[in-house]
């Protein structure tokens, strides 16, 4: 009997990176596990390595239409969610004198709009005992020039684990965060770094108090945690994740 043994657990954006080694584990806790992906490229190769052990559904976490598809399908299949993992994300960096209107509704929509509406949307599903884990980012806390944007929109989810939980606790629906710093996973090759990657990995890792990248595999043992009854008298907070790269 693993630790999610019997729960229906859902993972937006789990078909790569962080949410694909947490469906992984979720899997092998006991839990039935569905993972939603946009990537055609990446739905395919997940369908193919979760086969037998979560189901992938394509929803587009930014699309209201495509969440609400997707919880009526868990629904009818499951009857109800247990744990809801809002991985879904992305980022890409600019300076402030390069954002414009389409590019910050982009990562809004990415980071805070698909995380807020997905729990709005599974809400109704979920019961008493439930746990909602958010995925958010050390860049809420620390001041990084050119992540702006996306530092905002993570910092806006930490606040939702907060406000959300106060909300939603008298239901004993308990909403927390998972707070990764630099982890190895394709996120970097989305960032529009160009030549700039492999310094900016650099400084990353250098800067890190470990001197490395962490694995998407120690982040799904956290967001385990805080779907378990491990966690059980904890809700509102975030757990970090990140070499000690925000504390020092």
């Amino acid at each position: 009997m693993g630790k999610l043994a019997g729960k229906v657990a859902v993972i937006t954006g789990g078909t790569t990176g962080i949410g694909f080694a947490t469906a992984k584990l979720f899997a092998d806790e006991g839990a039935t596990v569905i993972v939603t992906g946009k990537n055609p490229a990446t739905l395919a190769v997940a369908r193919a390595e979760l086969k037998g052990r979560a189901e992938v559904i394509a929803a587009d976490a930014t699309r209201i239409a495509d969440l609400t598809r997707l919880f009526d399908d868990v629904r009818a299949r499951h009857g109800r969610v247990d744990i809801l993992f809002t991985n879904a994300g992305g980022a890409t960096f600019r300076p402030i004198e390069a954002v414009d209107e389409s590019y910050f509704d982009e990562i809004v929509a990415l980071n805070l709009k698909g995380v807020y509406f997905a729990v709005q949307k599974a809400l109704p599903l979920i019961p008493k005992g439930g746990s909602i884990v958010f995925n958010t980012s050390v860049a809420g806390v620390k001041g990084v020039p050119t992540t702006s944007v996306y530092s905002a929109s993570k910092a806006a989810v930490r606040q939702l684990a907060r406000s959300l939980g106060a909300e939603l606790v008298e239901r004993g629906i308990r909403v927390n965060a998972v707070s990764p710093g630099p982890i190895e996973t394709p996120i970097f090759d989305k960032l529009g770094l160009g030549e700039q990657k492999g310094a900016v990995l650099e400084q990353f890792r250098s800067t890190n108090p470990m001197k490395r990248f962490g694995t998407p595999d120690e982040v799904a043992r956290a967001a385990l945690f805080l779907a378990s009854d491990d966690s059980s008298f904890m809700t509102g907070t975030e757990v970090t994740v990140d070499g000690g790269y925000s504390s020092f």
